[in-house]
């Protein structure tokens, strides 16, 4: 079994429980609250556990995943294709650099697929092939919502063109998608796993138009829970920190110099005026230090994918990043947001520190 700080959190979250229950059994003089603590603890630790480890068999499985031209999309469809599954990967290009790797990587039970996720043309030509392609004692058990996009910059910078390019690909994309694919998931009682962010929980500046999509993920993700309970389909959502360095969602230092030209040129001479070059600078090393923060190593979320998909009783909710960032998220849902926004600053002028030395 893998650790995971999924794991740890829920494990010290029993700890707190116990310690409750322990509590009230000894005001109650039941047993001694040193005595039943650790005895609770292990105990429902140990059944967590145990429940946690249990998997589903993948033979006859198959699984569609989308966005696979690159980042968490190619190395998930190789990694499920290696498990034994039947992989659909939709690729924004079928032509392209990451579709060719996965054909030269991947087995026969690999199958590559034109998929826009924004054009419905190409959805449902893809269902069309999965259907097709499909063995007749095989069934579509997961749907992997992988594809999406980000746009960075302020909010008077970003124009709607920009804002709407978001939406389009992270939350209409998915609903389209998970619209196509779900009658064949459904029949299977399989799995939908979305991949929202760390952003559909805590908002930051320079980043109104991916948050916006990404709480939007969230919203529809819950909705579609609560509707497939009936239907013993698990919905699934992901929550990945920055790992902007392991995927190509983030440009290079030479796009975003160009990126933020671009935006500081658009502007009208009061926004700019109002605004400074100070100000531009500002945001030109925002989005360059997000991209290299963000860690390389990715195969925390693959971890989360794979047990969303293979667990025989998922979690509602994976969050695959670091320790700093599930504690800033924690705060951001469980304190006023005066004390969210000084943190945030804190981190921004420490990191910002790290960077210049």
């Amino acid at each position: 079994m893998l650790w995971t700080l999924d794991k740890v959190v829920r494990v010290v979250s029993l700890g707190g429980v116990s310690a409750l229950l322990a509590t009230l059994l000894s005001a109650l003089g039941i047993v001694s609250c040193l005595l039943a603590f650790p005895a609770l603890w292990l105990l429902t630790a140990a059944a967590y556990l145990y429940r946690a480890n249990l998997k589903v068999s993948v033979t006859g499985k198959a699984v569609v995943v989308t966005g696979c031209d690159s980042g968490f999309g190619n190395t998930l469809a190789l990694h499920l294709d290696k498990m034994g599954f039947r992989v659909f990967a939709g690729c924004l290009k079928a032509d392209g650099e990451g579709a060719d790797h996965l054909r030269q990587e991947g087995s026969s039970r690999l199958h590559v697929l034109q998929m826009d996720v924004t054009n419905q043309d190409q959805l449902d030509k893809a269902a069309q092939h999965v259907k097709d392609l499909l063995p007749g004692d095989e069934s579509v058990w997961g749907l992997v919502n992988n594809a999406g996009v980000c746009t960075l910059g302020p909010v008077e910078w970003v124009s709607m063109k920009g804002f709407r390019k978001d939406p389009e690909v992270n939350v209409f994309g998915l609903i389209a998608v998970t619209k196509a694919f779900l009658p064949l998931v459904r029949q299977a009682k399989g799995r939908v796993v979305s991949v929202a962010s760390v952003a559909g929980r805590m908002s930051a500046r320079f980043m109104g138009s991916y948050c916006a999509s990404k709480y939007a993920v969230e919203g529809f993700n819950d909705a579609l829970r609560q509707e497939m309970l009936p239907f013993g389909v698990h919905v699934c959502l992901i929550e990945p920190g920055n790992f902007a360095n392991g995927t190509y969602l983030f440009a290079t230092d030479d796009a975003v110099e160009q990126e933020v030209k671009a935006m500081w040129t658009g502007l009208d001479d009061d926004l700019r005026s109002d605004y400074g070059q100070p100000y531009c600078t500002r945001v030109e090393g925002f989005m360059k230090n997000f991209r290299r923060q963000g860690a390389k190593d990715i195969s925390p979320v693959i971890i989360a994918l794979t047990e969303a998909l293979t667990q025989t009783h998922p979690q509602p909710r994976y969050c695959p990043m670091d320790v700093l960032m599930y504690l800033v998220a924690c705060v951001n849902t469980h304190f006023p947001e005066w004390v969210y926004d000084a943190l945030v600053q804190l981190l921004a002028i420490l990191l910002l520190k790290k960077e210049e030395v």
